[in-house]
């Protein structure tokens, strides 16, 4: 894997929702845990690795911090938010959390064999992926990935 440009450096994505507590339940329900230091009554971490969070920001809050009118992610893509977990069957558990908390079915799963992903839209409509990824492809890249278990069947050139 490629060493950090910025080793120790944490991320920070803020996103609206409209109601904080309805969210961190939500969420809750999916594994998550809020860091109560970076948290108040406008505003809540989740961290979701090791050096990154996702900041849930009521409205006001969102507003305050951003420059520009906040779009609403039911009628438009802000951004796509994607994080990893440990096993497909992982991928399986937190998808039917989520649509167990309310969350909405985005499309059908994603199988490439070295990558399995499921997608959602939260309670606010905010687009969610959780992806497994087979280790080896995830140090190898994909495409190296794929022509090492090429030559490990027996099918390769």
């Amino acid at each position: 894997m490629t060493t950090p440009a910025h080793p120790g450096r944490m991320l920070f994505v803020t996103i609206p929702v409209a109601d904080l507590e309805r969210s961190k339940a939500f969420f809750a329900q999916l594994g998550f845990g809020f860091n109560p230091m970076f948290s108040d009554e406008t505003a809540a971490c989740m961290p979701v690795g090791e050096q990154a969070c996702v900041m849930l920001a009521g409205h006001e809050k969102f507003a305050e911090l951003a420059k520009l009118p906040m779009a609403d992610p039911t009628t438009h893509t802000l951004a796509l938010y994607c994080f990893s977990v440990s096993s497909r069957d992982e991928v399986d558990q937190v998808a039917a959390a989520a649509l167990a908390a309310g969350g909405t079915r985005a499309d059908d799963a994603e199988d490439h064999g070295f990558m399995y992903a499921r997608s959602f839209f939260d309670l606010d409509g905010h687009g969610w992926q959780v992806m497994w990824m087979d280790p080896a492809a995830a140090e190898q890249g994909p495409e190296a990935f794929a022509a090492s278990a090429q030559d490990a069947d027996g099918s390769g050139r």
